[in-house]
């Protein structure tokens, strides 16, 4: 380590032992977004690329998390995208069809979201002299969710996140193969629940220390 570094270190330990001494106390700080707030809230099961069962899953997730530290909270499961729109007449969903939804559901607030794969993406990489070869499959997603006043169609919240799930992957060389396959279902499933924590901060309690007054 640098002197430099060794200085920055220091400091970053004096501020880290002054923030938990004596007369700091440990305080949670309630979620940004109180759910009951905006009860009933309903949500439209999340659009996905994947012709496999992720959207639904991706949508009990969401509600799963988001709730998980709100208490009691009145959420109404409305459908598929295009259920919702063929039950109320509308086409797209726009500020009208949210209106058209909330009256016919009841719901004071809706949440939609999008689920995007890609195509997996095989990645090829070569040893020195070509004696060792690695081949790997990853696939990308992104999760993009928005929480809708029902009675304006006005947008209240939006998060959006992606990231990169290997699902597989060998290696070669002149001595050996190596293997290491995952079960696709497992990785997609973890891609998920790392996307739907990744998006829903503002619907968890958060903790931080805090010094009380000087004087009291």
């Amino acid at each position: 380590m640098g002197r430099a570094s060794g200085v920055v270190a220091i400091v970053l330990l004096s501020i880290a032992a002054a923030g938990c001494g004596p007369g700091a106390t440990r305080v949670m700080v309630p979620p940004r977004i109180d759910l009951k707030a905006h009860e009933v809230v309903g949500v439209i099961e999340f659009n996905c690329s994947s012709e496999n069962e992720l959207g639904p899953l991706a949508t009990q997730r969401f509600i799963d998390v988001a709730r998980q530290d709100q208490g009691m909270v009145r959420i109404v499961k409305l459908g598929t995208e295009s259920e919702v729109l063929e039950a109320v007449g509308q086409d797209r969903l726009d500020p009208a069809a949210f209106q058209a939804a909330g009256e016919k559901y009841g719901v004071q607030t809706i949440v939609t979201g999008d689920l995007v794969f890609s195509e997996v993406r095989p990645k090829i990489s070569l040893g020195h002299s070509l004696t060792h070869i690695g081949v790997a499959a990853d696939v990308q997603a992104t999760l993009a969710v928005q929480m809708v006043e029902a009675g304006s169609g006005a947008s209240l919240w939006s998060r959006s996140a992606g990231a990169t799930q290997r699902i597989g992957g060998a290696s070669f060389s002149k001595d050996s193969v190596g293997l290491a396959v995952d079960d696709p279902d497992n990785a997609y499933v973890r891609l998920v629940n790392g996307l739907v924590y990744a998006v829903t901060p503002e619907f968890r309690p958060t903790w931080e220390w805090r010094r009380e007054p000087v004087g009291k």
